[in-house]
């Protein structure tokens, strides 16, 4: 593991994938720790001034992100192979800066453990991908009920505990939804506070689960992880520990779902089943025969696929992280599909890079779309808005005929490591071709002295391709 991001990245907007549709994959592709679980993981090892060992970390940019964060706080870090070492004994600060926290969304989440240990914290508002507002309400609100008192200026969020001795208190906390953000804050909050905790309707998805495993190997005293009722006993303090993170039911899902795109059988490992439950009745409702190998399952994909109905939901129903990978799966199935999006307000900026390929979709508002299948999608220039869009993008161009160019990457690699690479390793065509490199030139990367036309292909380095 690198984490590149922890140095100055390639200007990752002016690179774009060259993929050369209709390739079957074959094969097995693994799965690595889940971004959303280690970001919060991250997070809590800030509340321990021991040493937090995560094993199974994915080399991602968000990761190297937040581990930007948590040393300009004061916190040591270092990678051993693929685990990551955090040091929470020089932890000093309690103001992480906006120039740090406003691209990751889970920077956030770093307002319950300061603030649990510090009896202050001062963290700016979530930035990450532009797919719905959301807001921090219930994080503040169930803050506020631990005795904290919150303030908004500015574009950042300013709390400090009034308890004795700067602790928060425990009590019994609503959630008017069961946000995966509000229950991990709160959760992470409520370790160090004094008393009992009880968070209602929390959140019960496999990410929050793991944040428990973790706190609980610190010393932390929790129970009822993954239902909808949590307590948590809250300690002194937490010691150090050595944990491992689950493995990613959504990059699981993205290649399943990739599989299924190219009609091919793939085996994806490792995957815990019962994470993935919802994606996989669809799946299999479609025509896809899954079958546990191992510690993880293998696809195989008939010719043809028909269409279903979804609706993302939280968990245990379909995630909304998959639902726009599935839309570019539903785009090649015979027949009507409906798509509702339920979480995110504006989780739908897909379809119009979809449409550009051929997909007859047809929008209902800005949470519902009529996904008509066509025979074949067909390549274009397209750019991924945001990391799952542009997951989306990919899958759509395996399906296609022809070439798709996929840009936004600085999208894809918050959440994908190295996916050309591994695309490649199963029989994909496909190729990173950075601005500065012709057309030609990525001809050359995919095809070798196969014969293919890119006359339709704008030539990045002259500026004609949106947005690189």
């Amino acid at each position: 593991m690198t984490l590149a991001a922890l140095n100055s990245p390639v200007d990752l907007d002016q690179s774009q994938l060259f993929i050369v549709g209709q390739q079957r994959l074959e094969g097995e592709l693994h799965v690595n720790g889940a971004k959303n679980s280690a970001l919060a993981l991250m997070a809590a090892s800030a509340l321990s001034h021991e040493p937090v060992r995560l094993r199974n970390m994915p080399d991602l940019t968000d990761i190297g992100a937040m581990a930007k964060i948590l040393v300009s706080l004061g916190m040591g870090f270092h990678l051993e192979g693929s685990s990551a070492v955090l040091r929470g004994g020089g932890l000093t600060s309690h103001d992480p800066s906006y120039d740090l926290t406003r691209k990751l969304r889970a920077s956030f989440f770093l307002i319950g453990p300061l603030l649990a240990r510090h009896g202050v914290a001062k963290v700016p508002l979530p930035g990450g991908c532009r797919i719905g507002s959301r807001p921090v309400r219930e994080h503040n609100k169930g803050l506020q009920a631990m005795g904290a008192r919150i303030s908004m200026k500015d574009g950042v969020v300013s709390a400090e505990a009034q308890g004795n001795h700067g602790r928060l208190q425990g009590c019994s906390i609503h959630l008017d939804y069961p946000s995966v953000g509000a229950t991990e804050t709160l959760m992470m909050a409520a370790t160090l506070a004094e008393g009992e905790t009880v968070l209602n309707n929390a959140a019960q998805e496999p990410e929050v689960m793991d944040l428990a495993g973790l706190l609980k190997t610190m010393g932390a005293r929790i129970q009822g992880a993954g239902s909808s009722t949590i307590r948590i006993a809250g300690v002194k303090q937490l010691h150090g520990a050595d944990y491992a993170v689950i493995p990613d039911r959504i990059e699981a899902g993205t290649f399943l779902i990739a599989a299924a795109a190219a009609r091919s059988r793939l085996h994806v490992t490792p995957v815990e089943t019962s994470h993935l439950s919802a994606v996989l009745a669809k799946l299999e409702e479609m025509g896809c025969s899954i079958s546990p190998q191992g510690q993880g399952l293998t696809i195989t994909t008939p010719g043809q696929l028909r269409g279903c109905e979804l609706r993302t939901q939280p968990f245990p129903g379909f995630p909304t992280d998959l639902q726009a990978p599935f839309m570019a799966l539903l785009s090649t199935a015979e027949g009507d599909s409906f798509v509702t999006e339920t979480v995110f307000e504006n989780r739908l900026q897909h379809v119009a890079e979809l449409q550009r390929m051929g997909a007859q979709i047809h929008t209902n508002g800005v949470n519902a779309a009529h996904v008509k299948g066509v025979p074949m999608l067909s390549g274009v220039p397209v750019t991924g808005t945001d990391l799952r869009a542009a997951a989306a993008l990919v899958i759509a161009g395996l399906a296609a005929d022809g070439v798709t160019q996929v840009g936004g990457l600085e999208n894809l690699d918050r959440g994908y490591a190295r996916l050309e690479e591994r695309l490649q390793s199963v029989g994909a065509r496909i190729n990173r071709i950075d601005a500065t490199q012709t057309a030609q030139t990525a001809q050359t990367a995919l095809t070798g002295s196969l014969d293919l036309s890119y006359s339709s292909i704008p030539d990045p380095s002259q500026g004609a391709c949106r947005n690189w």
